[in-house]
């Protein structure tokens, strides 16, 4: 036999119980959009931080013009359309740029210098491009030096 209390809290459990399950049916989800984004920087970098042009042996006694060609590395994120690479007047610059002796600073060779960037599209730093480089020495400009080691350090700059 069921107590008067007992009933009531069978009744009261049932309700609760009741409740709890037809709010749990009337529960609904919802939703979210997730913007994902990223952006890519266009950067253009050297493939390496040091370069050499060198115009080999110079002879006084010959005087002609000396060329040399060199080149150096660099990439450009895919899609750079344009990428300005410059060079500095270098270290010894007067009018023009200048290699000077190792050991005499009153020696100088007047040099030119071009660059010549790659005409194809970059396509990243797996690709890497070619920068040409020439520069010639006019043979009045090292007749009348001292003999010696002559050198200039230019900085090059790419920007995309």
């Amino acid at each position: 036999m069921v107590t008067k209390n007992a009933r009531k809290n069978l009744l009261v459990l049932g309700a609760t119980l009741s409740a709890v399950f037809a709010s749990a049916s009337a529960l609904a989800g919802g939703t979210n959009t997730l913007t994902v984004s990223a952006n890519v920087v266009g950067t253009c970098k050297f493939a390496t931080a040091t370069s050499t042009l060198a115009f080999g042996a110079l002879d006084p006694s010959v005087g002609a013009n000396v060329t040399a060609i060199g080149s150096t590395s660099y990439w450009c994120t895919k899609g750079v359309t344009t990428a300005a690479i410059t060079a500095d007047n270098g270290s010894n610059f007067l009018v023009s740029r200048r290699m000077v002796n190792a050991t005499s600073a009153t020696d100088l060779i007047a040099y030119s210098l071009t660059l010549t960037p790659s005409a194809t599209a970059p396509a990243g730093p797996g690709t890497p491009l070619a920068l040409g480089l020439s520069g010639t020495v006019l043979g009045p400009n090292y007749t009348a030096v001292a003999a010696g080691n002559y050198s200039d350090t230019v900085t090059l700059t790419i920007t995309p």
